[in-house]
């Protein structure tokens, strides 16, 4: 019954469905996963890199974390290049507010104009949803650290705690179990990268295949950090969620 229906982004089923938005939903579930943590003193996000050969070079820059603005970063899942689009798109817009009133951006307000350009390509013929799905970490003199997840369909919503990707369902529930709302930056980071472990399809966890980022305040200035391998290393190693190699045991 969904063929007559699902060849279209424009086109409601007799059930109200919009068949393309489900499907680019479902390409996201198929993508490395993402977790972002809310806590008191920051934001704290971790992604899955897919290591899909081991010819491919790996690339000096994140594949998973980018930032959009001085105050505000973004976790992806889903079509890289859909995802370099509307990143680039966010960053003009940031520009352009910061130009225009000479100070930065609101959080929300940076989410909210780029869903509603996600959700103009759901509503036009010739035109497909983008494949991608976000988690915004920010700050803001308003309402201080915020986190917020889009996906394809345009719509957003705040969270304290989410996971987009693959095994997001799983991983969501044991962040239901774990979360609470007094939670310091670094127990979110012990508890994003518990979370990943146990969702991941790889076996061992290691630098190369996953990145942490934060954003927290530093000197009353917003901080982007991403954690370097060597960092990240020792600390999945103090964690328990790695074997050390014969360097660090030295």
């Amino acid at each position: 019954m969904s063929r007559r229906y699902d060849s279209r982004t424009t086109i409601f089923s007799p059930e109200g469905r919009l068949y393309q938005v489900e499907y680019a939903m479902e390409a996201i579930g198929n993508a490395g996963s993402a977790i972002g943590i809310l806590s008191k003193d920051g934001v704290v996000l971790v992604g899955e890199k897919r290591v899909t050969s081991k010819l491919l070079q790996t690339s000096t820059s994140t594949e998973k974390m980018y930032k959009i603005d001085d105050h505000v970063a973004c976790a992806v899942a889903g079509i890289m290049s859909d995802a370099n689009i509307l990143i680039n798109t966010a960053r003009v817009q940031a520009q352009r507010y910061t130009y225009a009133y000479q100070e930065p951006m609101p959080v929300e307000q940076l989410v909210q104009s780029l869903c509603d350009t996600k959700q103009g390509y759901t509503q036009f013929g010739g035109l497909r949803p983008f494949g991608v799905s976000f988690l915004f970490a920010g700050w803001d003199k308003n309402y201080g650290f915020q986190m917020y997840m889009s996906d394809p369909s345009g719509n957003y919503s705040g969270w304290k705690a989410a996971a987009i990707g693959a095994n997001n369902q799983a991983a969501q529930s044991m962040l239901k179990q774990d979360y609470r709302d007094e939670i310091t930056r670094e127990e979110a980071v012990q508890l994003a990268l518990k979370v990943l472990s146990k969702t991941m399809d790889s076996t061992s966890l290691t630098s190369e295949k996953l990145e942490l980022a934060e954003v927290f305040l530093c000197k009353d200035k917003v901080k982007y950090l991403v954690h370097p391998p060597e960092s990240l290393n020792k600390l999945l190693v103090k964690l328990g969620l790695t074997q050390p190699t014969s360097e660090e045991e030295t």
